[in-house]
């Protein structure tokens, strides 16, 4: 049986998707709701939804990840074996066996295409789409996401099961077969792995094969919603916290470049993440109409704000930068929603520190130090030498 602290969560937290900088950007932001919301533990809220790279954070919360665990191990790589909850090099790896899979079946479907095109049975077009089994389902294999969770989520204290979880966490698939929402960790899917659930939620069409649970293929939970806070809302929970970390970019106002200027990864991205959002805002007014009870708070990153709106999905390699913007941003839009947000998390037993909120002082990573000169082992002892001399000859100066 599963272990929860009440008959029916309360209080929940939804973390959307969006590659590594979704990642990154969620911890930065809940290191600073950490800090802010006196009364609240991110490692015993009573339920957890994630979503493709919002289910790592949400499978690492649920296991007793801190924030400032997860901001140790995923931004500052100085989380000792809690290093491995997540490295983007994972998600890298080409996919050679699917590669090979698809390349035996190469000659068969060659040969039956070319007879029946050389018959006239077929157009030559339509022959050649005859080879669509023989193209990979994905460019990149995610069969290390399962391996490397189910060792980290295997260490004392943890668990790889659903089950077993003091807290409940659903991570949300789609089922390609059906294109129908699949919560793995609910009922009738919460003997899944952790790990393996993490993986399919994140399994992105294209670049990732699907993941095959019970003999059916999971991709990406975020094909058919962006957040599925309803989840949580569904299973009763009072006061749900969400995290999206894309909006498009309000170019006109923010003073960047014209995103057209700026070549088709920028146009595309800007797409991708107006598509998301644009149902993201569908989602939360549906929400508030349905659940007229509960309290749901959902912080993103500021539309004019290109350093977050404009940063790659993939940019794992300025997550120092990356995090601390996210961190910061997170206390100005706590600052400036204060008179909104406390009272309603009031309700809850929480209370929105404003006097940590007006320290500006406030950091979530300390500056980074220049390693010290590596002197010559020569030049060491002529330094050392050169302090005795000084202060022998302090000793001998005359009074």
């Amino acid at each position: 049986m599963r272990k929860t602290p009440e008959a029916s969560p309360r209080i929940a937290l939804a973390l959307a998707g969006g590659g590594p900088l979704a990642a990154v950007y969620e911890i930065g932001a809940l290191c600073a709701l950490e800090e802010a919301l006196d009364g609240l533990d991110f490692t015993r809220l009573q339920h957890y939804v994630g979503v493709s790279a919002g289910g790592f954070i949400a499978a690492a919360l649920a296991n007793g990840l801190s924030p400032r665990a997860l901001c140790a191990a995923f931004i500052e790589d100085t989380g000792g074996s809690d290093a491995e909850v997540f490295d983007p090099a994972w998600l890298m790896v080409p996919a050679y066996g699917e590669f090979a899979r698809r390349a035996a079946l190469l000659p068969g479907l060659a040969a039956s295409a070319l007879w029946r095109a050389g018959s006239g049975r077929l157009r030559w077009t339509e022959a050649l789409a005859q080879l669509g089994p023989a193209i990979p389902t994905g460019l990149f294999s995610n069969e290390d996401i399962h391996r490397r969770l189910a060792r980290v989520f295997g260490q004392a204290g943890r668990s790889n099961d659903f089950r077993s979880l003091r807290s409940r966490l659903s991570l949300v698939a789609t089922d390609l077969e059906t294109g129908e929402t699949v919560v793995l960790g609910g009922p009738g899917w919460d003997h899944v792995p952790i790990s393996r659930a993490v993986q399919a939620s994140a399994a992105l069409p294209g670049l990732f094969p699907p993941v095959t649970i019970g003999g059916r293929s999971f991709v990406d939970g975020a094909l058919k919603k962006t957040l599925h806070a309803s989840v949580a809302l569904e299973a009763g929970a009072d006061l749900v916290l969400c995290l999206n970390p894309l909006v498009p970019l309000r170019a006109a106002g923010s003073g960047s470049t014209r995103i057209a200027d700026r070549g088709l990864p920028a146009v595309l991205g800007q797409t991708f993440r107006a598509l998301i959002h644009s149902r993201l805002e569908t989602g939360m007014k549906h929400y508030a109409r349905a659940w007229p009870a509960a309290d749901i708070v959902l912080l993103e990153p500021d539309p004019d704000d290109a350093e977050i709106n404009l940063a790659s999905a993939f940019s794992y390699g300025r997550r120092r930068q990356l995090a601390a913007h996210a961190y910061r941003q997170t206390r100005a839009q706590l600052r400036a929603r204060q008179d909104e947000l406390a009272p309603r998390l009031a309700r809850h037993g929480i209370t929105l520190r404003a006097d940590l909120l007006a320290d500006d002082g406030r950091a979530l990573l300390a500056p980074v130090r220049a390693p010290a000169p590596v002197r010559p082992r020569l030049g060491r002892a002529l330094a050392d030498l050169g302090q005795a001399l000084d202060r022998l000859e302090r000793q001998l100066r005359p009074a």
